[in-house]
């Protein structure tokens, strides 16, 4: 009984100090001061994302970067500017309005859509389009779209036609799906 004991509590003083060993150290430092002087603590801490031991602090500014732990993997703190979300109702009606254009880049990560020249159904001028989906919102701000000829950019009219279509193609597909 008394193994037992002793078994269970050494595991769990192992598991705290194995965990302890993942934060920022402040586990042990009750009074507030740590005993460690700067230059120590800029030492220890290490970036671990290079691949190299580089102390994380600026010798010049002697400004410290944040560290990161174990516990920043379940947090959801994507930078936007890296993370772009698309509306796919956007860019599925993007990709239906403007089939009849040779698509030459598709990167659904940072919603952008670059076509080659293509001319439309029935239409003797060829257009290139670029299409970006700026947020996943159904909003007209969400879609910003560059249409030109081999002569030039197109007028404003026919440019805010195709947006038109494009967002009333991707409103028709948003109330199919809700239909089901």
């Amino acid at each position: 009984m008394i193994t037992r004991t002793l078994l269970k509590s050494t595991a769990i003083l192992g598991l705290c100090l194995s965990l302890a060993g993942c934060g920022d150290g402040k586990l042990f430092s009750w009074g507030g001061a740590s005993a460690a002087n700067p230059q120590q603590k800029a030492a220890n801490q290490l970036d671990h994302r290079s691949g190299y031991n580089e102390p994380l602090a600026d010798d010049t500014n002697r400004t410290i970067a944040k560290k990161s732990s174990v516990w920043d993997l379940f947090g959801n703190k994507g930078d936007p500017n890296i993370t772009v979300e698309v509306n796919k109702y956007i860019w599925q009606a993007s990709l239906e309005v403007l089939d009849f254009l040779p698509i030459q880049e598709v990167d659904p990560f940072s919603g952008v859509i670059v076509t080659g020249y293509g001319t439309p159904p029935g239409g003797g001028r060829a257009y290139k389009a670029t299409v970006y989906v700026t947020d996943p919102a159904l909003d007209a701000r969400s879609l910003k779209v560059s249409i030109r000829t081999r002569g030039g950019a197109v007028s404003p009219d026919t440019q805010r036609a195709v947006e038109d279509a494009i967002l009333t193609r991707a409103r028709q597909l948003r109330i199919r799906d809700s239909k089901l």
